[in-house]
């Protein structure tokens, strides 16, 4: 298959979409980022890439981190993790309050922000006082993407500290439910610097692998994970990783993927590959209008769809 036209076909034909989409602006550092960029990339299990458009620029991973944490958790706690978050669509709002009390505390999935706040703070016990937490996060997704530069951008993750009301909110109410064990502001500060990760497409697509080898990287034959693990990660990918719009991408694209704010998306091929898009305009749900696209045409123009 000629993957490198399709990747042209496919920046051609999403290009008029480039300017209907609206940056995150509830973070002011994401607010300056151009919106017209765009750029996909895929990589094979024996590392082969392609790539179209803005592949090289870094960019704030934003929520595809909680794709990274998740797979920590699950890999220490196994399903003992399900004892404090649930596996569920949420169809609310990514940081929804309202069904954080309903539901006692317990948040509906690893992938909304409470979730993803209740990992990063199973991750500071496992981890411990003397370790940082973050350190141990950054070096794990380093390894998965084969590449060791990787960092957070402080300016980012302080913007979102200092704007970060509602995410303090969802930690202190799971903390009043008695379902965060560690200092709330601590486990917020961390999980702020790993959404402020910085990565292009080319980083996020060759990360992507293990997921799409049942756990083992293809290309170092590290083993993250177990199939199982890596079965359980994809399945929440694939009906919880648009937010409330998880159904929608699963409608028009097909395949497990996670979206973050910064414009970004991650999707999995299971046994041929991963593949990433940027696009810093959302749509409506908080995901890359252009990218979500991009995507739909890439399984329409390749079959390439698990379904």
């Amino acid at each position: 298959m000629d993957y490198q036209s399709i990747l042209q076909e496919i920046a051609d034909e999403t290009r008029p979409l480039l300017s209907q989409g609206k940056v995150a602006d509830y973070i002011p550092a994401l607010a300056e980022v151009d919106p017209l960029q765009f750029g996909i990339s895929l990589t094979l299990f024996d590392g082969t890439e392609y790539s179209v458009g803005s592949t090289d620029t870094l960019f704030s991973i934003q929520s595809i981190s909680k794709v990274f944490t998740f797979t920590l958790a699950l890999k220490f706690y196994s399903t003992a993790i399900y004892e404090r978050i649930g596996r569920e669509p949420s169809g609310n709002p990514f940081n929804s309050l309202v069904q954080l009390e309903y539901e006692h505390g317990i948040p509906r999935n690893p992938f909304i922000n409470a979730g993803a706040i209740n990992v990063t703070d199973a991750l500071h016990s496992h981890y411990g006082e003397m370790a940082d937490t973050f350190e141990e996060i950054v070096g794990f997704i380093r390894a998965v993407a084969g590449e060791p530069s990787i960092t957070c951008n402080k300016t980012v993750a302080h913007s979102e500290m200092e704007h970060g009301f509602r995410n303090m909110a969802l930690a202190n109410l799971m903390k009043s439910f008695h379902n965060l064990d560690n200092n709330v502001e601590k486990v917020v500060q961390t999980y702020f610097r790993h959404c402020a990760i910085e990565m292009d497409t080319k980083m996020l697509s060759r990360s992507m692998l293990y997921l799409a080898n049942h756990g083992i990287d293809p290309i170092t034959g590290t083993v993250h994970i177990t199939p199982q693990q890596a079965k359980r990660i994809n399945a929440v990918m694939l009906t919880c990783g648009h937010y409330d719009a998880s159904g929608d991408f699963a409608f028009h694209v097909g395949l497990p993927g996670k979206s973050g704010v910064g414009g970004g998306i991650v999707a999995v091929i299971p046994k041929l590959m991963g593949l990433a898009v940027w696009s810093p305009g959302l749509n409506a749900q908080g995901n890359s209008l252009a990218g979500t696209k991009a995507l739909e045409l890439f399984t329409t123009k390749t079959g390439l769809s698990i379904f």
